[in-house]
């Protein structure tokens, strides 16, 4: 499994998921967004079919119906994947689940606070240990995205 680690500092998650998100609709990837409560899911649902006026995104929460047909399914159940995603979208501090048939991982974490910091590092170690290919991505000056490691 590969897991991407992405450092947020300077932009916003809002600014950066959804471009993250078209990129892998593009490439016809299956996405579960893993949050920790419904209310999140509600939030994340309503971005990303307002974040840019001429864009389309398809994607939906469980209560929306049809979840195995979405392309990106945003959830905080556990154990949950009924669209077969490959690609999984951690936010919150959810751990990377290693044994439920993700190809890749995209862990996201807030740089400025501590918690969420330890966490992350918590999570890099564990994904060491359990032989995962890890990557860390962290914006330079300009805001563009450079691997670390």
């Amino acid at each position: 499994m590969r897991v991407d680690f992405y450092h947020l500092e300077k932009t916003p998650l809002d600014n950066v998921l959804p471009i993250l998100l078209e990129k892998a609709y593009e490439s016809d990837q299956k996405v579960l967004i893993k949050v920790d409560i419904a209310e999140r899911a509600d939030y994340l649902n309503t971005l990303l079919w307002t974040y840019k006026p001429d864009s389309f995104l398809p994607h939906g929460v469980e209560k929306d119906g049809n979840a195995e047909s979405q392309p990106i399914l945003i959830t905080h159940k556990d154990n949950y994947n009924p669209n077969k995603a490959t690609l999984v979208v951690l936010l919150d501090n959810i751990p990377i689940p290693m044994e439920d048939g993700f190809v890749r991982a995209l862990y996201f974490f807030d740089g400025r606070n501590p918690d969420s910091l330890q966490k992350a590092r918590q999570e890099w170690q564990r994904v060491s240990d359990a032989g995962a290919d890890r990557f860390y991505w962290q914006q330079n000056e300009t805001g563009k995205w450079e691997n670390k490691v």
